[in-house]
């Protein structure tokens, strides 16, 4: 796994890329906690909850309004395994999937232990931080997957019949190495979804999500992201579900004013690809991410899946700035999230002046371990 380096930063840029990195981990977990509430409902049931619109604002679910769920907790352990991946890669131990699957498994001890465990000195800060200790609905395929220490790759996927949204849902930070090269990024995000979505619908619909993210953090339109999707895309077996849906997605753009009912057939049987669909349609016709985000959402799919996605696309859109800020107020985990987005973008800026041949700060190896235990 290579990827370009050298990237000189001016201020400027610097700060748009922390907004843009702020707004894509923001939005995916605003966009699941307000499809959270509507998770497991189908589109009359979440009407007869919340009215004839459907949801429209952010709703009690797991104790408390705001809440996330899984979708976010995996997003935020993404974040830390790419990071760690860069730490590491001063070592010459360089294979991101490997760093980013002990991330997911210091995620998959949040899910069985009663708290962080200070004895092991190698978790790092994020698994330190006690409100990820929840169980937030997590799926049998990421048990499964993360149940053991067994990696799974593309030659040997857990799970490989299971083609649902989990693995699209946690992929957006892959998209924001915006450093390399758009099919590198594709490639690992599909790397890391065969660690518990081995099907090529789950797989290619992770990497093609990277891969619009990673267009959009580097300035594109998202017509254009999801045409550079496409090109990619249509190079690996198994990728027609992937590109039909997208197709769908920009064919229902064309038809008018967005309804309930259009996202309902973009999103069919739920799968990562009908998802993905919706998050796209969703993220082309809103008219802003108040807007679009409840439109993801309300339908029979996976709500929570379809929010993340959203709110991650139009987070790295607009930046921080655009999400709704009576959203944010309420939102769960928000003080950890803001960490990680600067700490993601500083090591991406300045990643040099943290661990390189000139020296390192102890400070960010005790945040960003180098060890190879989870």
């Amino acid at each position: 796994m290579g990827a370009t380096s050298g990237v000189v930063w001016g201020r400027g840029e610097q700060q748009d890329f922390r907004s843009r990195v702020r707004g894509t981990l923001l939005g995916v977990a605003v966009g699941d906690a307000l499809g959270a509430p509507v998770e497991s409902l189908d589109l009359g049931a979440i009407r007869e909850a919340h009215g004839p619109e459907g949801i429209r604002d952010l709703e009690p679910a797991h104790g408390r309004r705001g809440a996330v769920t899984h979708f976010t907790q995996l997003t935020l352990f993404s974040v830390d395994g790419l990071i760690r991946a860069q730490v590491r890669r001063d070592t010459g131990a360089w294979h991101p999937p490997t760093d980013v699957h002990r991330a997911y498994l210091r995620w998959a001890a949040t899910q069985r232990d009663w708290g962080p465990d200070e004895r092991r000195e190698d978790d790092g800060w994020l698994a330190r931080e006690e409100w990820l200790y929840a169980r937030r609905s997590p799926s049998r395929p990421l048990l499964i997957g993360f149940g053991d220490d067994a990696m799974g790759t593309l030659e040997a996927p857990k799970n490989p019949a299971e083609a649902g949204p989990e693995a699209v849902a946690r992929s957006a930070p892959f998209g924001l190495l915006v450093g390399w090269e758009p099919h590198l990024v594709l490639q690992l995000a599909v790397e890391c979804a065969a660690q518990t979505h081995g099907h090529p619908t789950a797989c290619l619909a992770a990497g093609a999500y990277a891969v619009i993210v990673h267009a959009l953090a580097r300035g594109d339109g998202l017509d254009g992201a999801v045409q550079k999707s496409l090109a990619l895309l249509a190079a690996y077996p198994g990728h027609q579900p992937v590109s039909d849906a997208l197709q769908r997605a920009l064919g229902t753009v064309r038809q008018g004013m967005p309804t309930p009912d259009r996202v309902e057939e973009l999103a069919g049987e739920g799968t990562a690809a009908g998802l993905l669909a919706v998050s796209v349609y969703c993220a082309l016709v809103s008219e802003d991410v108040r807007h679009g985000l409840c439109l993801a959402v309300n339908h029979g799919g996976s709500s929570g899946a379809a929010g993340a996605l959203t709110g991650g696309l139009l987070g790295v859109l607009h930046g921080e700035t655009a999400l709704p800020p009576g959203w944010l107020a309420e939102l769960e985990g928000r003080p950890t999230l803001l960490v990680l987005a600067d700490d993601f973008a500083m090591e991406m800026t300045q990643g040099p002046a943290l661990h390189g041949p000139t020296g390192s700060s102890p400070g960010w190896l005790a945040r960003y371990p180098r060890g190879a235990a989870r």
